[in-house]
């Protein structure tokens, strides 16, 4: 979440032009930049929670970015509040 905000705040700032040149400086592809940067599309509490999710010390984080996808694709974000309980419960 964090770097979907930091990378957010790049472009809005124009120190990068676009995503193009953004997954070039990050060495990753443009599908991953807007990967991340669809976490910006979660409700604005979903977003704050992520951000102060517990530090995870040993092993995986039980929530990834690819379990969010599904969250994000809901534009409704009563649903996507939905989505995302459920996922936390699963956790």
């Amino acid at each position: 979440m964090a770097l979907a905000i930091q990378f957010g705040d790049l472009l809005r700032s124009g120190t990068v032009s676009d995503t193009i040149e953004l997954a070039r400086l990050a060495k990753v592809t443009e599908p991953r930049i807007t990967q991340v940067m669809n976490l910006l599309h979660l409700a604005p509490d979903i977003q704050e929670e992520l951000l102060f999710l517990p530090l995870v010390a040993h092993g995986r984080d039980p929530i990834n970015e690819k379990q969010l996808r599904r969250v994000c694709a809901k534009t409704d974000w009563r649903k996507q509040r939905h989505f995302w309980a459920q996922l936390k419960s699963r956790t």
